[in-house]
């Protein structure tokens, strides 16, 4: 019943004698955000209309769809508002996009979800789906890989959507990037209550990454901890990378004799949920293009904080 609900309507919209309303131009005249722009231009339509709107590509700044409720505006644009809805978009499966404008796309990945495809892997990833999602406005827009998160490691991260500023912020990557802190649930007790671990790591034929005995042989890796709750089973650490190398959270810990939590590649004896403990939590970054401090934050997963909860009944 909803389909055929559907084709009558398009039909009707098609129909001789019958024209689809007109669009709205809104000029800007001061900077600000887009969601705030209309919900002013607009009035008095509410606040989840409004997303809705955004949300069916029927807002449109200089002629281009756009979707992000905090993309900026400046003087001198112009912001279509239409009242026909453009054709949906693919769900996004596993991430959710947090900032995008001209320059980076920002998201949040779920533990389970494929950064990027090695040329063995076919599956559904973050950057597919990205792909996908640009080319809604550009059909030859791309996204540009910056960094990566293991598969089974949730959290904040970003790409690039040109390759100048791929290669701007991925050469001045230790400039550009101003935090990157992680949460990790780890087992035992970790009574030291803050520390820092640095080693040489190099990566077997199987692809596992182990800290050097030797000096200066390898990637040198720094990684710096603090506890933030710990009980006899388990430890829950903020993390801070110094350095960005393959795996150097899990095999620090594993140097510390605290596994996270559920990494039996590491040395993880227990695996008190259905994925890994580990969480990017904080992404800040010099934006490529302005310079405008950028910072995300997300939320300590659940599952992390509940295994301190049962344990204190």
């Amino acid at each position: 019943m909803r389909k055929e609900n559907r084709a009558s309507r398009r039909h009707a919209a098609a129909a001789p004698g019958r024209h689809p309303a007109p669009a709205r131009r809104l000029q800007v005249t001061e900077p600000g955000e887009l969601l705030e722009f209309l919900l002013a231009k607009l009035a008095p339509q509410g606040r989840n209309s409004v997303k809705s709107m955004l949300a069916h590509g029927q807002i449109a700044v200089d002629d281009r769809v756009e979707k992000q409720y905090n993309h900026p505006l400046l003087p001198g644009q112009t912001v279509t508002v239409s009242k026909t809805r453009a054709s949906s978009a693919p769900p996004l499966i596993g991430l959710r996009i947090l900032y995008e404008d001209d320059a980076v796309i920002v998201i949040h990945k779920d533990a389970g979800l494929l950064s990027i495809a090695t040329a063995q892997e076919t599956e559904l990833t973050a950057y597919r789906q990205l792909n996908a999602h640009v080319r809604q406005a550009d059909p030859r827009a791309r996204v540009f890989v910056l960094h990566r998160l293991d598969r089974e490691t949730s959290g904040v991260m970003m790409f690039a959507k040109s390759e100048q500023v791929q290669k701007s912020m991925q050469d001045n990557w230790k400039d550009v990037v101003t935090e990157r802190t992680y949460v990790a649930l780890v087992e035992g007790l970790v009574k030291k209550a803050s520390g820092t671990v640095s080693s040489w790591l190099k990566e077997t034929s199987t692809l596992k990454m182990y800290s050097s005995p030797v000096p200066n042989d390898g990637q040198h890796a720094v990684t710096h901890y603090k506890v933030l709750r710990a009980s006899r089973s388990y430890s829950l650490l903020e993390i801070e990378l110094e350095t960005g190398r393959k795996n150097q959270i899990r095999v620090h810990m594993q140097d510390i004799g605290h596994p996270i939590a559920g990494d039996k590649k590491y040395g993880a004896k227990t695996k008190p949920f259905s994925r890994l403990g580990l969480h990017a939590r904080v992404l800040a970054f010099k934006h490529p293009t302005t310079g405008k401090p950028m910072r995300f934050e997300t939320d300590i997963p659940k599952p992390f904080l509940s295994q301190f909860k049962e344990e204190s009944r």
